[in-house]
């Protein structure tokens, strides 16, 4: 261990050994009791922190490490960091976060990924690339030390990003809902993704890792406004906030009612996936996919029946990623009218064809031309 480690981290000892245990700061206790509001355990538990070392990141471990030492929650955390090595201080990164966690007593958990040869190999977005990477590896984290948490550094910016962005793809209410605090890391797994923080602005956790004399690393990639989300943080956010003030508060409201609304047309369209779901079956890849009849869709609402046709391409697919509005408004048309034979290609290599008042979804042939437009395939179909 080289000398400016021991330092780091004896320095970071000193500081957390002064510290009164029961003198929590507002954040910690903000902290806490949406912890308790998410029903999460207090006992002897395993928990991964997915820690990046910027900001959020980083006040989320230590506002834990505050809770442990004042005998509020008693965790066993696990800082998990996967350096993606898309920048040449990335490795430098990992270690920091390494010597963070260390520093305050805890294990670390240090990965890295080709992100950008994986995105390039798979055809696939850098940042979507990136995103899949580091959850797989959470989640692999996570059943590996038994863990049944992965939280996340997510705030209250980041929930408005979200919706923004969704906004200008043309999202339904489900997406327009943003993140959610709590749910499955996966599909078919058991660990949950948590974030505990969608009530803290990204200056709060600026100010607390400050105010408690703790460093966080700044990624030059947020800087970049090639990105998408960082144009909208760096520029349309402020604009709107010229407007009001109060705007990622009033996004994130809004949000969470719109997050209720979904969740209440999710069930209703649940039971008409069921409804509509016949007994023979269309193949997909290893899935076997009940196909949909065509007359009981056509009755539902259409606010019913778009969320049942994105459930149902989903669990053939395994995830919703490049899934849009307009993807389902083109299955949709395929309900009107009663010749058969018609197509609808969807991205990632998948077509939802009608055929003798069945919808089934069936994978691309090998060679066939993938990427038609689909606004134009719809009007002629």
């Amino acid at each position: 261990m080289n000398p400016l480690t021991i330092d780091f981290m004896q320095t970071n000892r000193r500081r957390m050994a002064s510290r009164p245990p029961s003198n929590l700061s507002q954040f910690a206790r903000l902290l806490l009791a949406e912890w308790r509001k998410l029903h999460l355990p207090a006992g002897d538990e395993p928990i991964i922190v997915a820690v990046s070392g910027g900001a959020d990141s980083t006040a989320l471990l230590l506002a834990l490490d505050e809770l442990i030492r004042s005998a509020k929650i008693s965790l066993k955390l696990f800082a998990a960091h996967l350096d993606h090595g898309l920048r040449p201080t990335s490795r430098k990164d990992a270690v920091w976060v390494s010597n963070l966690a260390r520093s305050l007593g805890h294990s670390a958990v240090i990965s890295r990924s080709k992100v950008r040869e994986i995105a390039d190999a798979n055809k696939d977005n850098l940042e979507q690339a990136a995103r899949g990477l580091r959850y797989d590896f959470l989640e692999r984290t996570a059943k590996r030390k038994k863990a049944r948490f992965v939280l996340t550094g997510h705030t209250m910016d980041d929930q408005a990003e979200t919706v923004l962005m969704r906004l200008m793809r043309g999202s339904a209410g489900s997406g327009l809902g943003g993140i959610e605090a709590v749910r499955p890391l996966s599909k078919k797994g058991d660990v949950q993704l948590v974030r505990p923080l969608l009530w803290a602005r990204r200056g709060d956790t600026q100010n607390y890792c400050r105010n408690h004399r703790q460093e966080f690393l700044v990624d030059e990639m947020n800087a970049d406004e090639g990105y998408a989300r960082i144009k909208v943080r760096k520029r349309l956010l402020p604009l709107m906030e010229s407007f009001n003030a109060r705007v990622v508060e009033a996004i994130s409201r809004s949000a969470s009612l719109l997050r209720e609304d979904s969740n209440e047309l999710r069930e209703n369209a649940a039971e008409l996936l069921k409804k509509a779901s016949l007994q023979n079956h269309s193949g997909f890849g290893k899935t076997k996919l009940p196909t949909l009849d065509v007359q009981v869709l056509s009755a539902a609402p259409s606010a019913q029946r778009r969320r049942a046709l994105r459930q149902w391409i989903t669990d053939a697919r395994g995830d919703a990623r490049r899934l849009e509005m307009v993807h389902l408004v083109a299955v949709e048309r395929l309900l009107e009218g009663t010749a058969g034979g018609r197509v609808v290609e969807l991205p990632g290599g998948a077509t939802v064809a009608r055929r003798r008042g069945r919808l089934q979804l069936e994978a691309t042939p090998v060679g066939k031309k993938a990427g038609k437009d689909l606004r134009r395939r719809g009007k002629t179909n």
